[in-house]
């Protein structure tokens, strides 16, 4: 069920990437058309009312708002670099959600996970080096898809605190639902900013997203369901092998060196922390139910 959620996030990705709309337009068909599939999925469950029930609409409205940045920028990303490098910079997430579970919520953090998040940020470096640096080969547009994805990991990482907040008072569901409907609204007030009539095969691809979307969460929310946080999250990282084969057969991006091995690191890191925090009992099921790519 997980490595489903993963192929369908994917898939979902690659889609947006060959619509070719704003990332504000892209955020609306992703958050609005996922909204009927999480819905049927909770009356099938029994859930509707937990699912629209809230303590905290405050802690929704602002775990929304951070998560519709990061979608955005995540999608907007997307137009500036090959899909493999933008979920590779996309996996510092993880690592930065360490750093500011220390800063916010006053968890502690030993030598061991610090320089996990120390090796994985590493890794996020070699990614980002052939766009960052100073010569021919890094050109302006790259750069500043580079600097798209990486503000889209850490506004991401920023959602993952807020919801680590939310799932002490609010249910899973609540928090999946919450998201969809906060992220369609928020994406409305980027219609100045350039919003396109789309044409017919980019209206097909667009409604796809947000179905698939649904669909992805459904498989995602279920896997963690069935087995311990700590076996199924790894299963992240095959995204990877995803982004990798569609991002060479459809969009004939081939990866460098540079790239597979930043994120060869980047994954090395983020297992040490899951392996890590199931050995010390840390419990991320709820929160990571909650995910949305």
């Amino acid at each position: 069920m997980k490595l489903i959620s993963v192929m369908v996030f994917i898939v979902m990705q690659s889609m947006i990437k060959a619509a070719h709309v704003p990332a504000g337009e892209a955020v609306f068909f992703r958050s609005a058309f996922a909204i009927p599939v999480i819905v049927v999925w909770l009356a099938m469950q029994g859930q509707l009312a937990t699912g629209f029930a809230t303590k905290n609409p405050m802690g929704h409205v602002w775990r929304g708002l951070m998560g519709t940045i990061a979608m955005g920028l995540g999608f907007a990303s997307l137009g500036y670099l090959p899909l493999p490098e933008v979920t590779a910079i996309g996996y510092a997430s993880p690592l930065m959600v360490v750093i500011l579970a220390a800063m916010f919520l006053g968890e502690e953090v030993r030598f061991f996970r610090l320089a996990s998040v120390a090796l994985g940020l590493l890794g996020v470096m070699i990614v980002l080096s052939p766009r960052l640096s100073v010569g021919a080969s890094a050109g302006t547009r790259e750069s500043f898809g580079a600097m798209l994805v990486l503000g889209g990991a850490m506004f991401t990482a920023l959602a993952l605190v807020f919801v680590r907040k939310l799932v002490l008072t609010e249910t899973t569901s609540s928090i999946v639902f919450y998201l969809s409907v906060t992220s369609t609204l928020l994406s409305l007030v980027t219609i100045p900013f350039g919003w396109v009539w789309p044409t017919g095969p980019q209206a097909a691809l667009l409604v796809s997203c947000g179905i698939l979307g649904g669909i992805g969460q459904i498989f995602l929310t279920t896997s963690y369901r069935e087995a311990d946080a700590s076996l199924v999250a790894p299963f992240d990282y095959a995204s990877m092998i995803f982004s990798l084969g569609i991002g060479l057969f459809i969009f004939g991006e081939v990866p460098t060196l540079t790239m597979l091995s930043g994120a060869a690191l980047i994954i090395f890191a983020g297992i040490l922390i899951i392996l890590r925090e199931r050995h010390l009992g840390l419990e991320r099921a709820k929160a990571r139910r909650a995910m949305t790519p």
